[in-house]
């Protein structure tokens, strides 16, 4: 199966396993999970880190590449159809990391791996992994 990871749920990976359930701990360590990182979740990391609001263990560009190389992740691009697919969605609510997350895996046919809750109103598979 293919997974888009939220970012949130590729931080708490990394930082805080105990925030995700079983289920998620399971497919983040299955090998015949094809892993994929968003472009948008690198943006968004950059963004928190340089305004304080995400405390890493070392600069955000770093962080980002032990990420994807210990949890074998593929990188997944913002593309202009991932951008137009954004007019299909319902205004949820206004991020605009997480409506191009939810875009892209509509694109993309990926199951999105979310601990976020305001998600779930859309219309996309999802696997929730939070406590």
């Amino acid at each position: 199966m293919k997974y888009l990871l939220d970012t949130g749920v590729l931080i708490h990976n990394l930082m805080a396993r105990s925030k995700l359930n079983r289920r998620a701990l399971e497919l983040l360590a299955d090998d015949s999970s094809e892993l994929y990182i968003s472009a948008a979740s690198s943006w968004e990391i950059a963004i928190k880190a340089g305004t304080g609001k995400l405390i890493l263990p070392e600069r955000p560009s770093q962080f980002v590449i032990r990420a994807i190389q210990s949890m074998s992740l593929q990188s997944l691009d913002i593309t202009h159809n991932h951008v137009a697919a954004l007019e299909s969605l319902p205004s949820f609510h206004r991020d605009p990391f997480d409506r191009i997350l939810i875009a892209q895996a509509k694109t993309e046919e990926l199951v999105l791996l979310t601990a976020d809750r305001k998600l779930e109103k859309y219309q996309i598979e999802m696997v929730w992994c939070g406590m």
